[in-house]
């Protein structure tokens, strides 16, 4: 943060996410000690009380909050910094780490700190569904039913997703939406009806492969209805970045967008499955939130991620999915 002497809040919730977080707190503080930086770190004890930290922080005009956990304590600290002068910091911890993969901010703590002290600030748009804030993407229904599905396992991870999609895949119905674009309707039979102000889900699962998280638009996805065949396929593409090319597809770009389905249902909003109304109402909150991301992400490292992407789905782990 160009050296200059800084206040930073790290928040860790010592449950959330995978991975231990014992050597963090020292970490931070040998990064504080050399880069002149006043330090605080908190240990969240209670539901609901990492938005109290971080709403307190931001009123005390700290310049930076380091959020350390999975997805949801992510979310919870950046859904309280929106529209203020706060910049938010990044060591993911979680399962998908939806956000700092969209940023490709590093998933090694050593370097997600030490990008932390010389990152480059990037402002990012945030959209609401319903009033309720999010950052890369929501969802309604098989979408969603993969993600109550996926929020119950014990072990998560690409192949787990995978699993989860084919068993949600044999009993799933697809049910008829209205969209309402801009000033553009759509009515579709459909599987899943996906939003994203983000390209992924998480986990490198890239359901709307061209979303920009700056643009002000938000890139919609529906998946309409396939069969057993069209499985495989689809899975590489989502990893590969690659969906918006199964003729299952459908994508629209909009600043606005309504879903309206024949009842209410489960809606994720970033991989979080919670009950919605059957009318869904979403729209940007463009440049909502400041972010430490690298400068610049090198083609090669691209190439590699990709590569290393459609890799997973031939080496000798990939019969675990069907077990």
């Amino acid at each position: 943060m160009n050296n200059q002497k800084i206040s930073i809040k790290a928040i860790i919730n010592p449950i959330s996410g995978i991975g231990s977080k014992r050597k963090i707190p020292k970490m931070l503080t040998e990064i504080s000690q050399e880069e002149n930086v006043s330090l605080d770190i908190v240990f969240t004890e209670y539901p609901g009380h990492t938005s109290e930290i971080t709403k307190k922080a931001v009123e005390e005009g700290i310049d930076c909050i380091v959020a350390v956990g999975g997805d949801g304590t992510v979310n919870e600290i950046a859904r309280s910094m929106i529209y203020s002068d706060t910049i938010l910091g990044i060591i993911p911890k979680g399962s998908g780490n939806g956000l700092a993969r969209e940023l490709h901010i590093p998933m090694d703590a050593k370097k997600a700190l030490d990008l932390i002290v010389k990152g480059h600030v990037t402002t990012i748009d945030a959209c609401k569904a319903n009033e309720k804030v999010f950052f890369c993407t929501c969802g309604v229904g098989f979408d969603a039913a993969v993600s109550q599905k996926f929020a119950e396992e014990k072990h998560r991870g690409s192949l787990t997703y995978i699993k989860n999609t084919i068993e949600e895949y044999l009993s799933y119905k697809p049910e008829p939406y209205e969209l309402w674009i801009d000033s553009q309707t759509v009515k579709e039979k459909a599987f899943l009806v996906a939003c994203g102000n983000a390209s992924q889900y998480g986990n490198n699962a890239f359901i709307a492969p061209h979303a920009n998280i700056q643009d002000g638009e938000m890139d919609l996805t529906i998946l309409t209805p396939f069969t057993p065949l069209d499985i495989a396929p689809l899975a590489i593409q989502l990893f590969t970045k690659q969906i918006d090319r199964n003729s299952k597809i459908r994508t629209f770009k909009g600043k606005e967008v309504t879903i309206i389905r024949q009842k209410p249902g489960i809606m994720h909003l970033d991989g979080e499955p919670m009950m919605a109304d059957s009318r869904i109402d979403i729209s940007i909150l463009p440049k909502a939130l400041k972010v430490l991301t690298p400068e610049q992400v090198s083609f090669t490292e691209e190439v590699q991620h990709l590569f290393g992407q459609v890799t997973r789905f031939f080496d000798k782990r990939l019969p675990y999915i069907f077990r």
